[in-house]
């Protein structure tokens, strides 16, 4: 429908090709108008309107509405400036060098007003082998109860990717290396369209892994992917590595929560503290799962002391779960400890966005 489409009144050829360059990158549908005149009838409902300098030099005149950009190819001139005031043209964009802003104007077309309830949640192991990328991937499946869902992201490139995790390395779609998002903002329809999903009990977790061959995220990509499913309204559930990388910061300077998990040892305590301190100072926060069994009958509650950070739960092993795992299935129980760990991590990253508002 027109009024849910840019309207783009072009002359010059190459410009409008560039146009519509950046819009089908951020998957947004346009309509054209060869001038402003044949513009008329569509002007007022459209929700952005991108015009040349050509279409603003025309003896026509408009009603002004917000909303309109002045697209040119390079720095526009102080001429350019004093047409687009006269044309009540909102702001100048000129290309290649203000192309992120074009994207971003699009993508807010595609994507709409933002969706209240969006999150960010890290977790991250206090050592190998803890098990944080099973109480990532359950987190966000159990986002998938209530719309608009969850968004699983693999920030680790040395763990093997989530989708063995989840038992879909074959699933179609995007993973990191062929992904390769820049800087700009990115449309969460159009992502989803380009990534797998994880199917379980009806569920529909979408995902974005790292592979096993190719390079991992870097930071500017996370932070635009992860940005894109908070305005969405999603859930975002990223699994972290242990080092972090400048992917692992991005998620860290925008995470609500961040969930460190550690087998219930001393020793694992000692490392995750090691890991803290790369965390910079999101002490409040930082919540703490601990996981059994306990060999030395280590409390969860001392273990918490000993990390210096609150517990949020603690869990028994699902050694089901690693079995199934090897045999390419991801399949917690619905009832289990993963899953109502998983729902803690949830209510805990909801009860501290009511704090906040």
């Amino acid at each position: 429908m027109n009024h849910t489409r840019p309207l783009v009144v072009a002359h010059d050829e190459a410009l409008l090709d560039e146009i519509l360059r950046v819009a089908a990158a951020v998957g947004c549908e346009t309509q054209r108008a060869p001038d402003l005149l044949a513009a008329r009838p569509r002007w007022p409902d459209a929700p952005l309107v991108l015009v040349d300098e050509q279409a603003v030099d025309a003896e026509v005149e408009l009603p002004r509405r917000p909303g309109v950009l002045l697209v040119t190819k390079g720095a526009p001139d102080s001429r350019t400036w004093q047409r687009a005031f006269r044309a009540g043209v909102e702001d100048v964009v000129a290309l290649p060098e203000d192309e992120t802003t074009l994207a971003a104007a699009l993508a807010d077309v595609v994507d709409g007003p933002g969706v209240p309830g969006g999150r960010i949640i890290g977790v991250v192991g206090g050592r190998g082998g803890a098990g944080a990328s099973f109480l990532a991937a359950a987190t966000a499946l159990v986002a998938c109860r209530h719309d608009p869902g969850g968004f699983l992201v693999d920030c680790d490139p040395l763990a093997g990717g989530v989708d063995a995790l989840l038992g879909a390395e074959h699933a179609e779609g995007l993973r990191w290396p062929e992904l390769r998002p820049g800087a700009g903002r990115l449309s969460m329809p159009a992502l989803l369209k380009s990534l797998p999903e994880f199917r379980y009990r009806g569920l529909r977790l979408p995902f974005l892994s790292c592979h096993r061959n190719g390079d991992g995220p870097t930071g500017q990509g996370v932070a635009a992917v992860i940005e894109a499913g908070r305005r969405s309204g999603r859930t975002v559930v990223c699994d972290l590595p242990r080092h972090l990388d400048g992917a692992g910061l991005a998620v860290i300077a925008r995470a609500d929560l961040v969930v460190v998990v550690i087998p219930a040892e001393m020793r694992a305590c000692l490392a995750a503290r090691r890991v803290l301190k790369q965390l910079g100072d999101p002490a409040d926060r930082v919540r703490l799962v601990v996981r059994g069994p306990a060999p030395g009958d280590l409390q969860p509650s001392v273990a918490a002391g000993a990390v210096g950070v609150p517990l949020l739960t603690s869990m028994p092993l699902e050694r089901q779960l690693d079995r199934e795992i090897e045999h390419g299935q991801f399949a917690p129980r619905p009832r289990g400890a993963l899953l109502e760990a998983a729902r803690l991590v949830l209510a805990e990253a909801r009860s501290r966005q009511v704090l906040a508002a």
